[in-house]
């Protein structure tokens, strides 16, 4: 068993993001003021690493106006750089509570085909189980055999229920019949796995409409989240994943996988401050217990190359 501990696991995580900031920032030193071509250059370098436009000139006014009084070295930088990122972090971190009263709290998960979507949904049916709550999964992606296959697969492995049709077969009726199921036995979450197709929106938009109505017939309060999954491994690009699901799905929260194998990490600070979504969990390996809610302050030390 090994004592490896989350931090250990978030720092190993970050680590590419890590590497990538501290060596765009690395030789900024100066007096007890940053001067404005040092401060672009740090504006420059948090850009490159993949923490936006937006969070990145919060972060220079934030250090333009910073006096370092014994200098302003590489550590003394860093330090005001995690104490910016933490401070747009803190607001969005927001772990995924099971408050819904009557029971269950339905959870509709959606993302694009390939973000790890189906896996995170077993980690998420996980972290639940440990906190002893009764869960419950829906294959709401017809579309394909693999994701029905997959989550199977899943289900055994947790010992929970799933509830499945035939592949293609019409998405809402499932969700329906996994409602009723789970308001019967009064489990306490149902997880709902959502198609990933985004090549057409007006087909995703109607068919998560119909998902909707037919929850609203049940229990008017479902769906209680709209998650959308994103692989961070997509940098910027997850960030347009996020203006397209909003519009189209209602998205109300957010969980961000794969941030142990990019040096990308930093667009969960520029989806933060761009869009100011919670951010439920962050996933940071391939392990079942991989997926926990994320310590903001430690995250943005980690991210400074300070933890």
């Amino acid at each position: 068993m090994s004592a490896e501990t989350w931090s250990d696991r978030v720092l190993g995580g970050f680590r590419k993001t890590s590497e990538r900031l501290t060596e765009n920032i690395s030789g900024l030193v100066g007096k007890t003021r940053l001067d404005d071509a040092q401060l672009d250059e740090l504006e420059d370098a948090l850009i490159l690493s993949d923490l936006g436009p937006r969070a990145a000139a919060r972060i220079r006014e934030r250090l333009a106006g910073e006096r370092f009084e014994r200098g302003a070295d590489e550590r003394a930088i860093r330090e005001a750089v995690a104490t910016e990122i933490a401070a747009i972090l803190r607001p969005v971190a927001k772990p995924l509570d099971i408050v819904a009263f009557p029971r269950p709290q339905v959870i509709l998960v959606i993302g694009v085909n390939g973000s790890g979507k189906t896996t995170t949904i077993a980690k998420l049916a996980h972290l639940f189980q440990e906190q002893d709550y009764g869960v419950l999964l829906a294959a709401g992606d017809t579309f394909r055999a693999a994701a029905i296959g997959q989550l199977a697969v899943w289900a055994d492995r947790l010992g929970i229920g799933l509830v499945r049709g035939a592949e293609g077969g019409d998405p809402a009726s499932i969700v329906f019949d996994a409602l009723k199921q789970a308001t019967a036995t009064g489990i306490d979450a149902l997880i709902v796995d959502t198609a990933g197709r985004l090549q057409n929106k007006r087909e995703l938009m109607d068919e998560l409409a119909k998902i909707r109505r037919v929850l609203g017939r049940l229990n008017p309060a479902a769906p209680h989240d709209v998650v959308l999954v994103l692989d961070a491994t997509n940098g910027q690009n997850a960030l347009q994943q996020i203006e397209t699901f909003r519009e189209v799905a209602g998205v109300t929260g957010l969980i961000m996988t794969k941030l142990d194998g990019t040096a990308r990490g930093g667009v969960l600070v520029a989806a933060a401050e761009q869009y100011g979504l919670p951010i439920h969990a962050i996933g940071v390996g391939e392990r079942i217990d991989d997926l926990r809610p994320f310590d903001p302050d430690l995250v943005a030390r980690v991210i400074a190359g300070i933890a």
